[in-house]
């Protein structure tokens, strides 16, 4: 756009839109943007400065923007790899801008312009249409939401933030007025999104705050506390879960600590690391995990007895025999 406004000084909005193809407003959507946009350090004599209306238009400070952007080989190869990537997760983009600029750059690199045939952008989900509606116009959201850690369906108003990614995942952050205080939504999560005619209120603070809720797993003294034993092979569970180490053993196990919802979900998950993980504490986790442990083995050796023959059963340092 600067080498466009330098090359038609005075030019009017309504002339440039329609040259470049844009509505007179998203033009002027566009070039209050622009004003945002500069040298790093980006201090007021750094930014790219213009004095425009919609009767004439005119660059006085290019920050060094005089020619069209010429992207290289890798640098355009970069720029796909990343637009795929965020047009990919649920509510980053809007899916059809962002596929219309991964193929104009493709025409850019190769020279002429694309004929094949059109492949349509990926149809956005209902909900995720909503939330990215109820931001733009600043209104608040009733959500239908899954809580994968509580293992729950839950509604609940929300006034919406901004949308943030976190760990490969695109997540709504909005002040939830059910638990009053900022929370994360999984946007792929959310079964069910209504925009209120009622603007979304937010405290300051916390639209203001950034990394408000960003940690996904809050060490919160209310919830639970799971006291594990971490068998020395299994010290990957330290990465991929939200896990606390304690001690190291001479042996190499692990003492770690692990905050959790719900006890049938937290015992779920320790089944499921066999007898890598033993659990210390708290009592009730133990008993539920010895239970499930001892239901499982039961309904395994009833299968061997009508089979009419032994097998070994382990599950979670258990082990069960069939009979003969």
């Amino acid at each position: 756009m600067v080498p466009y406004f330098q090359a038609n000084p005075g030019i009017s909005a309504a002339e440039a839109a329609s040259e470049l193809g844009v509505t007179t407003k998203q033009l002027m959507t566009d070039l209050n943007q622009l004003w945002m946009c500069g040298l790093p350090g980006y201090g007021p004599g750094d930014l790219i400065d213009l004095s425009f209306s919609e009767e004439s238009i005119e660059v006085t400070f290019s920050a060094g923007i005089d020619r069209p952007l010429r992207l290289t080989a890798t640098e355009a190869t970069a720029l796909l790899v990343a637009l795929r990537s965020i047009a990919d997760l649920p509510g980053m983009v809007d899916p059809s801008a962002a596929h219309s600029a991964i193929a104009k750059i493709e025409s850019a690199i190769s020279g002429r312009e694309f004929t094949g045939p059109v492949v349509p952008a990926p149809v956005e989900a209902p909900a995720v249409s909503t939330v990215r509606s109820a931001l733009e116009r600043d209104h608040a959201l009733r959500l239908v939401y899954y809580s994968a850690s509580r293992d729950v369906v839950s509604e609940r108003v929300v006034d919406p933030i901004r949308i943030v990614l976190v760990d490969n995942n695109s997540y709504l952050q909005a002040w939830c007025r059910q638990a009053e205080g900022v929370r994360l939504f999984r946007l792929d999560r959310i079964e069910e999104a209504t925009e209120l005619d009622e603007p979304a209120r937010p405290p300051a603070e916390a639209a203001a705050d950034e990394t408000s809720a960003l940690d996904l797993f809050v060490d919160g003294p209310a919830v639970p506390l799971a006291r594990l034993l971490i068998r020395a092979d299994y010290g990957w569970v330290l990465e991929q879960y939200p896990m606390h180490k304690v001690t190291t053993h001479p042996d190499g196990g692990i003492e770690a600590t692990m905050r959790f919802a719900t006890l049938d979900w937290m015992a779920r998950l320790l089944l499921g690391f066999g007898s890598g993980v033993t659990v210390l504490g708290p009592p009730e986790l133990v008993t539920a995990v010895r239970d499930r442990s001892g239901a499982a083995l039961s309904a395994y050796s009833a299968l061997a007895a009508d089979a009419g023959s032994a097998a070994v059963f382990p599950l979670n340092g258990l082990e069960e025999v069939g009979p003969a």
